[in-house]
């Protein structure tokens, strides 16, 4: 490297951001995620020994994912290359390709290629890189927000090791603000400022497990603070509030936290609390998502969760949806909040939900017996010759308008699809079914 070189890189250190300038080189330096890189664990035994395997990194943004890669590039004997899914094509896979074939033949070096957000790969450029990965021509360091189960083609999870990423604990943020502020090579400590305590403990928290995030709001706040008489940037309360101005939430409404949230949605209802429940539907009324989706959920709930212990469960649930429909946000949070707590709060009884399982169970696993005569169609010319309604018993001609005679098919006479349970109004349903048929409850 000549002078210029090193002059222009040491100028692009000094422009870059400062998450991109405090991002660890060695792996002692990493903060947080000791499940995976705690000193017995295989990654962290891995990248000491220089033995890896094609891994992936997933996880949200913040949590590490491209920090870990570039450990590996600066203690890796191995020959690095990083490609953005975003921006990279199949020309630029086949340079890399070429390359590493190049140093392996010629001085029989590895080649690691890490893509950044490898989720952005089509099927057909995560094929391409398969019989490379399999030969080891490339060690592959993926890294992705999104779920890789759903979203990396399953040949090359097979030849994968996957380590999960969890957000940082809000004292690993802690730890990483304060060397942003104390450092005075690659972080803000020439500045002269101070973070007092309840703006550091806001921002831990604030961040939300989000070390970029984190980095970003300090830095914004001891660029905008003026200094104090004693001149020293003091960041408060107040300024880190401004400077990060929204919590971070991760939800993306494609992706795997979409998944996460709404399955935490519809259980925390189906588990009658109604406190999480309505915390969930805040939290992805807060990142955006879509209302009448949310409507839906609450309205399929309503009926597989609730079903007749409460059926006024699912005329509030629809009554919701329609009415979100026609008052749109931010209005409809409040609809939605009643409908929610309502059905969270409402008894619940899947025997509904079970009733039409065992029926579809029965239809593809028994044989399919023909309608009984008596209860076959009797209207239209000629089915009184064939004796179709023969022998059918009007219900309203008895007492409790109910008459004892076989419904179902041959051979189900005696099957029970629906079982009412003794909760809410369905132990009344119950009762009377049991009533009905002379039987005792159980």
């Amino acid at each position: 490297m000549d002078l210029f070189e090193y002059m222009r890189e040491q100028n692009q250190k000094k422009e870059s951001p400062l998450a991109s300038r405090l991002r660890p080189t060695k792996l002692e330096e990493v903060v947080g995620q000791q499940h995976i890189i705690g000193k017995d664990k295989l990654l962290y035994r891995a990248i000491l020994a220089d033995k890896l395997s094609s891994i992936i990194f997933y996880g949200p943004p913040g949590t590490g994912k491209t920090t870990l890669a570039k450990v590996i590039a600066n203690t890796t004997s191995a020959e690095f290359t990083q490609i953005n899914a975003t921006s990279a094509g199949k020309k630029d896979m086949e340079e890399v390709v070429k390359h590493a074939k190049d140093k392996q033949g010629m001085y029989g070096k590895k080649t690691i290629l890490f893509i950044d957000e490898i989720h952005r790969f089509h099927k057909g450029q995560q094929d391409y890189l398969l019989p490379f990965v399999e030969d080891g021509t490339i060690i592959l360091i993926g890294a992705t927000t999104e779920n890789p189960y759903f979203e990396v083609n399953g040949a090359l999870l097979s030849r994968s090791i996957i380590f999960e990423l969890k957000p940082l604990e809000k004292e690993d943020i802690r730890a990483i603000l304060l060397r942003a502020v104390t450092d005075k090579e690659n972080g803000l400590g020439a500045c002269q400022a101070q973070i007092e305590e309840d703006a550091l403990e806001f921002l831990a928290d604030a961040a939300n497990g989000d070390a970029r995030a984190a980095l970003t709001a300090i830095e914004l706040g001891v660029l905008t603070t003026p200094r104090g008489e004693d001149g020293t940037i003091h960041i408060t309360l107040e300024a880190a509030s401004e400077c990060i101005q929204k919590r971070v939430v991760r939800y993306d409404k494609t992706g795997d936290n979409h998944y996460d949230n709404v399955s935490a949605f519809i259980k925390s209802m189906r588990g009658s609390d109604p406190d999480a429940a309505v915390y969930y539907l805040a939290k992805m009324l807060y990142a955006g998502e879509e209302i009448k989706f949310i409507a839906r959920r609450i309205m399929i709930c309503a009926s597989e969760d609730v079903g007749n212990a409460d059926p006024q469960a699912l005329s509030v649930a629809v009554s919701a949806a329609l009415a979100v429909e026609r008052i749109g946000m931010p209005e409809a949070q409040i609809i939605l909040s009643q409908a929610v707590t309502y059905v969270a709060s409402a008894p619940k009884s899947n025997a509904s939900c079970l009733a039409i399982s065992r029926a579809m169970e029965a239809v593809k696993n028994t044989k399919t017996s023909p309608v009984p005569v008596h209860l076959q169609d009797s209207h239209y010319p000629g089915a009184q010759k064939l004796g179709h309604g023969k022998g059918y018993l009007y219900a309203h001609d008895f007492p409790n308008h109910y008459v004892k005679q076989q419904y179902l098919p041959d051979g189900l006479e005696e099957a029970r699809f629906y079982e009412p349970t003794e909760q809410g109004y369905e132990k009344q349903i119950r009762e009377r079914l049991y009533f009905l048929k002379g039987e005792e409850s159980v």
